[in-house]
């Protein structure tokens, strides 16, 4: 009967740490500047982003397809691949004001960009 107990304490401590491990960033920071991205038959919309220079933000990505795609920049350091149909984010650490390059390796003559930060 202890041991029962014990399992069960120890089953709900681990679920309730796994709950917290898998909440999305979007949750856990609801103010935090969202801009939106569209990959769209191998091209970025906007092609150019206006993002918050010197604030920490987060870029929602949505692959609207058909193929997979990807969202590339050396100079960010970041790097998501997308299949189609899905929505992903990541979370950028506040930039310096300047303009920083991304592409995209699927289709890289079309699939070009840059994140503006003022």
């Amino acid at each position: 009967m202890r041991m029962t107990r014990f399992l069960t304490t120890v089953c709900a401590v681990l679920g309730a740490m796994l709950l917290i491990a898998v909440t999305p960033a979007q949750a856990q920071a609801p103010d935090m500047p969202t801009v939106n991205l569209l990959i769209r038959a191998g091209r970025f919309v906007p092609a150019t982003l206006e993002v918050p220079a010197n604030t920490k933000f987060r870029l929602v990505i949505k692959n609207e397809g058909p193929g997979a795609e990807e969202f590339e920049s050396v100079e960010l350091r970041k790097e998501k691949v997308l299949a189609p149909g899905v929505t992903s984010f990541l979370i950028f650490q506040p930039l310096k004001p300047g303009s920083y390059k991304f592409f995209g390796d699927f289709h890289p003559d079309t699939a070009q960009g840059q994140m503006v930060a003022k």
